[in-house]
């Protein structure tokens, strides 16, 4: 270290006397003690006006993830996705030109990182409810909470309020752990149009549970849960034309009467008749084998339905 501290010395004092010769008899020119040392950085908000540009910023944020919660169809979901991504947006677009005070610069940075993070997680959710991988709002929060944006806003944030008067970026919201409910295989939801001899049985050669509904003109007659690899026979099926729905998926929300995740909302195209006929001391009836996953040979012809329109 001793030898470059030498010749930097030495290179400096060449220049000073470049710069002191001058003509015999002329005065010696004075070189400038003005050197240049850097512009100097603009100076950070006082602590009262960081506060309120964070409030500002960061409330709305955390507003529109809290109402994430409150979406019920699919349509509301992506409405309300897109709000929070707006609200990360304009938080940055507010944040992005401040200078914050200087004890919390490395904070305030953090807080723009957790914010960009953010944003990429919110379109990762928004194309998982497109693509029914988040079927509920619950699933969509449970998401959020395992999403490394959340965890890198929230983490910033309680990193800014620990560091002096800046609540305004913390993140309050307390998504759900992500849940796997079933119901056990059969078991009846809605059984309200009875009182017939035929049987329907239900196949499920998936890999995921489901749930059939039976319509009888505008009513939903029966409703069963039928677990994945399983089958389930309804008995007492009365006569008439019954329009069959079905939906798959992962995590049933009873109270919902939904699929939390990796839904899927189907109908058989043509209806399923039970007829009972008498003819003299004979009566015969007609029963039925649905398999709900796609066989080959199988003679049923099915559509996909808007989650929107599924009968629940």
């Amino acid at each position: 270290m001793i030898t470059p501290r030498y010749l930097v010395l030495a290179a400096t004092a060449v220049t000073l006397t470049a710069c002191t010769s001058a003509p015999s008899g002329s005065p010696a020119s004075v070189p400038s003690t003005s050197g240049t040392t850097g512009s100097a950085a603009p100076p950070g908000l006082t602590p009262a006006a960081y506060r309120t540009a964070l409030d500002a910023a960061g409330g709305p944020v955390d507003t529109a993830l809290k109402n994430l919660e409150k979406g019920k169809t699919a349509k509301a979901l992506q409405e309300r996705l897109d709000r929070a991504e707006r609200a990360v947006e304009q938080a940055l677009q507010q944040l992005e030109p401040v200078q914050p005070p200087a004890e919390i610069t490395t904070e305030h940075a953090d807080y723009l990182d957790g914010l960009r993070s953010m944003r990429t997680s919110l379109g990762e959710l928004r194309s998982g409810v497109d693509q029914r991988a988040y079927c509920t709002a619950t699933a969509v929060m449970a998401g959020l909470g395992k999403s490394e944006g959340f965890t890198a806003l929230r983490e910033a944030g309680v990193d800014l309020a620990s560091l002096g008067d800046y609540p305004g970026g913390k993140v309050t919201v307390k998504p759900p752990k992500e849940r796997n409910r079933s119901l056990s295989n059969g078991k009846l939801l809605r059984s309200s149009i009875r009182g017939g001899r035929s049987k329907l049985t239900v196949r499920n050669d998936g890999k995921q549970d489901s749930v059939l509904t039976m319509m009888l003109g505008k009513r939903k007659a029966i409703t069963v849960y039928v677990r994945k690899k399983s089958k389930a026979t309804i008995t007492n099926i009365k006569d008439g034309s019954y329009r069959v729905y079905f939906t798959t998926g992962t995590d049933y929300d009873s109270k919902k009467r939904a699929f939390t995740r990796g839904c899927d909302f189907v109908k058989f195209d043509d209806p399923v008749r039970f007829r009972t006929t008498y003819s003299g001391s004979a009566i015969r009836w007609v029963d039925w084998t649905l398999t709900i996953t796609p066989v080959d040979g199988g003679n049923a012809k099915f559509s996909e339905v808007d989650p929107d329109d599924f009968p629940a």
